[in-house]
């Protein structure tokens, strides 16, 4: 899947006035993922998406921690809202518009591999994946 073709389906799905707001929101719903999974599983993740949407997967020193932050969904939806600036709510829809667009993006072993590292509640967000 291309870049646009991503962020055509995360405007869709987001709520998302625009590519350029699909495009924030993406940057902030995967950044924080990072932080959730860990810097191998995040880089591992990167390796499988287009360039510019791998960018925020791969970290910049302080965000990537080996291991992953332990943090549960409430949190993650705190994180994206303060990054990307919006109102909680929003923040909601645009991780719920990024993580279920993921696996039309990457192959299926790797969301298996990502969702192993979160708590079954983030499981609804990836859609209809098992």
């Amino acid at each position: 899947m291309r870049d646009d073709e991503f962020l055509a389906q995360v405007r869709d799905r987001g709520g998302c006035t625009d590519q350029s707001e699909a495009r924030e929101a993406t940057e902030a719903v995967l950044t924080v993922l990072a932080q959730r999974i860990g810097a191998d599983e995040a880089q591992d993740l990167a390796d499988q998406l287009p360039t510019p949407l791998d960018r925020p997967l791969r970290g910049s020193g302080a965000d990537a921690d080996a291991s992953g932050e332990v943090f549960a969904l409430d949190e993650f939806y705190r994180r994206v809202a303060d990054r990307s600036r919006t109102q909680p709510d929003t923040a909601k829809q645009h991780a719920a518009a990024v993580l279920s667009t993921l696996p039309q993006a990457v192959s299926a072993g790797q969301i298996r591999h990502v969702r192993a590292q979160l708590p079954d509640e983030f499981g609804p967000l990836f859609g209809h994946q098992a």
